[in-house]
């Protein structure tokens, strides 16, 4: 019963989505204004049902893809390291941890100009973007992680001659692992967002979704438009649902969060 309830609510889920979809498109909206929500078969037959078109979408998502993938593989390095490294004193932590809140409440769109003038326009700067919106959940998930170990586990390694990076490797970094993993699972979403943004304002070299979204945008192009913002959601999705499936693995046999 557990098992087909879980099959049917997000069925249930999606049919009232579409059915509202449906609703808004020919019920609220005139023949005249219906362009600005085009019906989903209209999406389907306009649009992704066209080879051409849905070969250009793809191609541009590919490129996404890898802008996102890079961005978060580098938060991932660069917010656990420095996660370690404000851990290991709290001289370090008052001195990084207020610079990673000004990234987190900075709003993006008013670095991009800066990032296109200092860095260019092309892939790099996409993989900053990506970068800037997705370390500071890895930095203060990780942080927390860490901090929050069992003091009774510190003083058994302390008792038995344990040094920081014994400690650190032994006892903190896998006590801390759901709260990474957590984090990834944040930072991914993130990351697929800030892959968007940077190809909506870097387009130099080859176009991504993003800069496809633009296009369609400034074209009217509603059809168009939704299917590509539909494959960016479909792709934001699997990008948490591979993280979700990770954390399961990784931490699913010992802690409630991996479960």
């Amino acid at each position: 019963m557990a098992r087909l309830t879980k099959t049917l609510v997000p069925l249930v889920s999606f049919g009232l989505a579409v059915t509202a979809w449906y609703a808004v498109s020919l019920l609220l909206l005139s023949p005249q204004r219906r362009f600005l929500l085009p019906p989903p078969h209209a999406v389907l037959t306009e649009s992704l049902a066209d080879p051409a078109k849905l070969e250009v979408m793809l191609r541009a998502l590919a490129v996404t893809a890898r802008v996102a993938v890079t961005g978060l593989a580098v938060s991932a390095v660069l917010g656990v390291a420095i996660a370690v490294l404000m851990s290991q004193t709290k001289l370090i932590e008052r001195v990084v941890y207020p610079y990673s809140v000004v990234l987190q409440a900075i709003p993006v769109l008013a670095v991009v100009p800066l990032i296109g003038l200092w860095f260019g326009y092309g892939i790099g700067s996409r993989t900053i973007v990506c970068v800037l919106i997705a370390i500071h959940p890895i930095i203060a998930m990780t942080l927390f992680g860490i901090q929050s170990v069992d003091g009774n586990l510190r003083e058994l390694f302390a008792l038995g001659r344990a040094g920081r990076f014994r400690t650190m490797l032994a006892l903190e970094l896998p006590a801390a692992l759901p709260s990474i993993m957590t984090s990834l699972r944040t930072a991914a979403g993130l990351s697929v967002t800030g892959a968007i943004i940077g190809d909506m304002f870097f387009a130099q070299g080859r176009p991504g979704i993003g800069t496809l979204l633009d296009n369609y945008r400034a074209r009217l192009q509603s059809e168009d438009l939704l299917a590509a913002l539909l494959l960016a959601g479909l792709f934001g999705v699997l990008v948490f649902a591979f993280f979700t499936a990770a954390q399961r693995i990784t931490t699913g046999g010992w802690h409630a969060a991996g479960r």
